[in-house]
């Protein structure tokens, strides 16, 4: 999923003004990013798209979905969120040419978050542990499996604005999930693409960096980078793997048009 402004968010130093209880605006986005763990495929897209973010003190939309946030300590989290991700075109991938297209995924599901406190360089460490069923919007939000990815993750503010992080994590995917990816039924193997039955347990490993800024009140840039890994995961040998280890990065701006006058509470 993209986002506009996607960054670390540590937590607000002394002096810095609360954020607003919402703002509204406008973003674009273009990049580069594997089709799936492990595909050949990379797709190149760009987007412009409106964007809402709202941060009461129990719904709350945004950082990577639209949230309830239901329980919240000094030091966790706990919320429902949803978050979703573009598909990509079997025609346009040769491993999986013949094979059903991957639709729009959205993902839905509760989320626990731990701030574990000051890190080396002056950053915070922070723990997540999404657990998210999976649906196409493009097929009826037919089922598509369940997602668990734990994540650990560093973030820092310069004293000229940047903010930027570092995170590392396991996205785990039951059998259902594997399928949509990996499974090749009998009917849809060839000379060069055997059968293969998914296996539910680890998709991928993944390293991912990003970074923003503000230029001015209305405006802020922002930039990802991620490296996905299959190697060691459950569907290894899928003949769908092309390509083991792949990357994804994009840049972005972001726009606010309007903001509210009223700060958000913690």
């Amino acid at each position: 999923a993209v986002e506009p402004g996607a960054g670390p968010a540590p937590g607000r130093a002394a002096g810095r003004p609360a954020q607003p209880l919402w703002e509204a605006g406008f973003f674009g986005v273009g990049g580069s990013q594997q089709a799936y763990p492990g595909s050949g495929q990379q797709v190149n897209s760009g987007l412009v798209l409106p964007f809402f973010i709202y941060r009461g003190q129990v719904l709350r939309a945004e950082q990577g979905g639209v949230g309830l946030r239901a329980l919240r300590t000094a030091r966790m989290e706990f919320d429902v969120g949803l978050a979703g991700s573009f598909g990509s075109s079997a025609s346009e991938d040769d491993a999986r040419r013949g094979m059903p297209d991957i639709g729009t995924l959205i993902e839905l599901g509760p989320r626990v978050k731990w701030e574990l406190g000051p890190a080396p360089w002056g950053g915070q460490l922070n723990a997540a542990l999404p657990l998210r069923g999976v649906f196409d919007v493009s097929n009826g939000f037919a089922y598509r499996g369940v997602t668990l990815e734990p994540v650990l993750s560093w973030g820092n503010r310069t004293a000229s604005g940047w903010a930027y992080g570092v995170s590392a994590g396991l996205l785990l995917g039951n059998r259902r999930l594997a399928d949509t990816f990996y499974a090749v039924a009998p009917a849809e193997a060839t000379a060069t693409r055997a059968a293969y039955d998914a296996r539910a347990g680890l998709v991928a490993t993944r390293l991912a960096f990003n970074l923003s800024r503000r230029l001015g009140e209305d405006w802020r840039v922002f930039g990802y980078a991620r490296l996905d890994s299959v190697e060691g995961a459950a569907n290894r040998r899928s003949p769908l793997v092309d390509r083991p280890t792949g990357a994804s990065a994009g840049i972005g701006l972001a726009w606010t048009w309007m903001r509210s006058d009223q700060p958000a509470e913690p």
